[in-house]
């Protein structure tokens, strides 16, 4: 049996505490007061059913030391913009070889980092090994209800994501590991973007053709910019890439999804997120993205317009054909995509055809060796 601390008590923390606990581990849940634990206890893990209790092995604390000391894990499961602050707290508790856990969706405004990054700023630096993402298509609800999913956990070290592996597999919860860390990051932040304009072409019932379109292109765009900054292109086609992004812009479980439904009704940003009760990362994440992109030099069309819809006031309907492209070109193309320049052109011949010379003529050594063999 291991100790797992979960920080915080968002819908994501609640459902991992619940889900963690079917494989026999002990959980304790960090709640920031005492008045916040007494009304976790109270309300219990499921909002539809209010007064039906945790599972035994949770324990539901307002003590940072009684959670995270003597842990073999611990999973910040907290809103971007709070991970500094509640890593802080933390801090003082983490002791070498527990296993630090991020399972947050988002990059930091202002710094523009990922989860990790900030992370690693606030901790002893002989921890940084011990650092890992979750992320993949987990929509908390569905996971609460014991429906089957998958998700992906990244460690720099091969050794660490495994060790992390076995500690989050329980029934109906399967975990694959990777190494690319920056890759799987991004891939679950990035995505947000892309469920905000699906959500939105939802809205204006712009139809699945449409929409496909729209998804195809931001995930070539969100390749580019973690490909720009170090991920293997690879991630983006697993679980926190494509996988994720299927989920998120499709189902109406996604917070992404709903608040790009609500802009496309007319509401504001603010209006839209003030009446929310948890965070869609995405309206954050895409003023970040921006930053990211203008300092790569990369070509983000869909989060250009998004962020002309979340912060510059644009009407939704002035930029939805927009969000699928300006003009035909190669569907590879983009400022400093060069990663994609080896689909753009064959550069071997292929299935025995012979190479001709920009005259149309077969190379003299060809031309030799076709006649040889005559």
């Amino acid at each position: 049996m291991s100790k797992i601390a979960i920080i915080g008590t968002t819908s994501w923390g609640k459902t991992l505490a619940t889900v963690l606990s079917r494989g026999e581990n002990q959980v304790f849940l960090w709640a920031r007061t005492d008045e916040e634990a007494d009304e976790v206890r109270k309300i219990g893990p499921d909002p539809a059913k209010h007064g039906v209790p945790f599972p035994k092995q949770v324990t539901i604390t307002s003590s940072m030391e009684e959670a995270v000391s003597r842990a073999r894990a611990v999973m910040l499961v907290v809103p971007s913009q709070t991970m500094r602050r509640n890593i802080r707290l933390a801090s003082p508790y983490l002791k070498k070889g527990i296993l630090i856990i991020s399972a947050a969706k988002g990059l930091e405004v202002g710094s523009n980092k990922r989860m990790s990054q900030v992370i690693a700023e606030e901790i002893n630096r002989k921890l940084h090994p011990y650092i890992c993402v979750m992320s993949g298509p987990n929509l908390s609800r569905e996971i609460f209800q014991n429906l089957p999913a998958a998700t992906v956990v990244a460690a720099d070290d091969e050794k660490t994501a495994k060790e992390a592996q076995k500690i989050l597999t329980v029934p109906n919860f399967c975990v694959y590991t990777n190494t690319d860390v920056v890759g799987v990051e991004l891939g679950g932040a990035l995505k947000n973007i892309i469920a905000l304009a699906a959500g939105m072409m939802d809205g204006l019932k712009c139809g699945d053709n449409a929409k496909a379109a729209m998804i195809t292109r931001g995930l070539t765009e969100i390749t580019a910019l973690g490909v720009a900054m170090g991920a293997n292109p690879l991630t983006f086609s697993g679980l926190a890439g494509i996988g994720d992004l299927i989920t998120t812009c499709a189902s109406p479980l996604s917070r992404n999804h709903y608040v790009g439904e609500e802009l496309a009704k007319g509401r504001s940003t603010m209006d839209i997120t003030a009446s929310m009760t948890g965070v869609a990362e995405g309206v954050a994440t895409t003023a970040v993205a921006l930053e990211l992109a203008k300092k790569q030099k990369i070509e983000m069309p869909v989060t250009e317009r998004m962020f002309k819809v979340l912060y510059d006031d644009v009407a939704p309907s002035e930029v939805i054909n927009e969000l699928i492209g300006l003009e035909g070109r190669h569907e590879l193309d983009g400022r400093r995509w060069k990663l994609f320049s080896i689909f753009r052109r064959r550069k071997t011949p292929q299935n025995g055809e012979v190479k001709k010379n920009s005259n149309g003529k077969k190379p003299n050594n060809a031309s030799k060796k076709n006649s040889s063999k005559a």
